[in-house]
């Protein structure tokens, strides 16, 4: 999911995915715990898209603010 899709999404529709994003990352690292996962860089893309989720959450917020 690239910047431009993540600002296509509404407000409660980004809620929704990263929190959907935070719950799949603690099941990754779980699981990598566990057993090794083969592809380990999708714990960090994973972060990274966490990441940008709450970037966008926080402009939003912001923008929101800076309006009142």
């Amino acid at each position: 999911m690239n910047n431009t899709e993540i600002r296509e999404l509404s407000t409660k529709e980004l809620g929704a995915r990263i929190k959907a994003e935070k719950l799949q990352l603690t099941k990754t690292m779980f699981n990598h715990a566990v057993t090794p996962l083969e592809n380990t860089n999708s714990i960090k893309d994973s972060k990274k898209l966490i990441a940008r989720l709450l970037t966008e959450q926080k402009r939003r917020q912001l923008e929101l603010a800076n309006a009142q």
